[in-house]
Order: C-alpha cells, then sequence, then structure tokens
C-alpha cells in the first residue's frame, strides 16, 4: 500500500537527520550523543515527559520483549500506556504505541508540525532523538498514565536518559556493539548502568558476575535501591 503523500512527507523530514541506527561507525562520545539536545528540545515543548509515570528499560538480552511485557501487565491492570521502542520491523508507527494501539500516519504528520519549531532550534540533532522527542510529547498529548521506554543503543548517552523514571530495568548483559560500547562486560554493563538515576529503584535480570558487580556498584553510588531477579526476588 502506497503512503499518503503527508506522511511519507514525515518520514522524509525525519530521516533527514542523521541516524546512528544506519551509521555505525559514530564515535560513541557526549559531543556526538550528546543529550542535551533532547533535552533542550522537550523543554520547548514545556517537558512532556513530566506527565507521566516511566517505566525505563536497558540490557543487551531480551530489553524488547521486556519492555513489551511491563506495557502488556501495566494495560492488563487498567492503565492507559505509552510504549517506545526500536527498532521497527515493518513500519515506523510501531516505535510509538498507546494502549497497544500503533500511532495513526496522520497523528505522526500533526505530530511532527506541532514539534517542528522546537526542533529546528536545536543544530545537531539526529533522527533518533527526533523519534524520542515525538514519543514524548505524544504520550502527553494522549494522556498515558504510564510510559515504558526502551532504550536505543547502551545506556548512558541514549536519547531515553534525559527521563527520571520510577523505576529502571536493566536485562541481561551480553557483548554487544563492543565497538561502541567497551569490549568487556564490565565495560558494557556500566553504559547500561547510566540509566540509573540516584534514588530510584532499579530490577536488574540475571547476570554475569562482573556485569552484576558493575550495575550494583553505579546502583550503590546513587543510593538506588537495586533488586536483582534471582537473588532478591524468584516468581
Amino acid at each position: 500500500m502506497s503512503l499518503s503523500p503527508l506522511y511519507q512527507a514525515a518520514l522524509d523530514y525525519i530521516y533527514n537527520y542523521v541516524d546512528y541506527e544506519r551509521r555505525r561507525n559514530v564515535a560513541y562520545t557526549e559531543i556526538a550523543w550528546d543529550l542535551d539536545r533532547t533535552r533542550r528540545v522537550l523543554a520547548a515543548l514545556g517537558d512532556p515527559q513530566l506527565r507521566y509515570h516511566i517505566v525505563h528499560v536497558a540490557g543487551s538480552k531480551g530489553k524488547g520483549s521486556t519492555a513489551a511485557g511491563i506495557e502488556s501487565i501495566l494495560r492488563a491492570v487498567g492503565l492507559r500506556t505509552g510504549f517506545y521502542t526500536s527498532p521497527h520491523m515493518h513500519t515506523f508507527r510501531e516505535r510509538i504505541r498507546v494502549a497497544g494501539r500503533l500511532i495513526e500516519r496522520d497523528e505522526v504528520v500533526a505530530l511532527l508540525e506541532q514539534c517542528k519549531p522546537a526542533i529546528e532550534r536545536v543544530s545537531g540533532i539526529t533522527t533518533f532523538e527526533i523519534m524520542t522527542v515525538l514519543a514524548m510529547q505524544y504520550f502527553a498529548a494522549q494522556q498515558v498514565e504510564w510510559a515504558v521506554l526502551e532504550v536505543g543503543l547502551g545506556g548512558r548517552l541514549d536519547a531515553t536518559n534525559v527521563v527520571i523514571p520510577d523505576v529502571s530495568v536493566i536485562t541481561r548483559i551480553g557483548l554487544e556493539h563492543t565497538a561502541l560500547l567497551g569490549d568487556t562486560l564490565d565495560e558494557i554493563a556500566r553504559e547500561k548502568a547510566g540509566i540509573i538515576k540516584p534514588d530510584v529503584p532499579v530490577v536488574v535480570g540475571p547476570q554475569a558476575d562482573e556485569a552484576l558487580s558493575a550495575i550494583l556498584e553505579v546502583a550503590a553510588q546513587r543510593s538506588a535501591p537495586a533488586v536483582v531477579v534471582g537473588r532478591d526476588w524468584r516468581w
């Protein structure tokens, strides 16, 4: 099915920016992955991410399915949910959902038009950062009660890491994206643990000892209560 001209133009606009999902040779630095860009756009929009509760999910293995499961449980108990995930399989719309429903094409068009002035005031912004802003703004407009945000890559410098969640989740860590995140479990775990915020509880999935030690060290430094699945909690 052909896309409507307005929706296609919206996608073209989004993907016309630097897309780190397609360009993996970008240096993993605080300059290239500058969280302040996302913060500035959100601030110009009135900080929509402050209007709902958030579960923030990072990890190497199972983070997508874990995030989907959390969203499903929250929705099943009657809460209005937002779900932001990446990458998509078939359509951009899969990335942004409310109450289990994919964002509509005309909603993407209207949302982008609303956010464009704020986006265009920030130089160097990337495709993923724009997507993240769109999701957070959409969730506020849709009056969600809880949003589940899946980290795109890493954690510490991911655009989703501008939020202060109600709970952080770190699934199993493996050796992935070693050119960017480090070539040991300790290094990668510390990048993922970058989503841990001071005094915010973190649920940690089963881990190799090296990864678990790194995550728990970061949690302790930030006074974040940590629950380790399989150690502190069993099902």
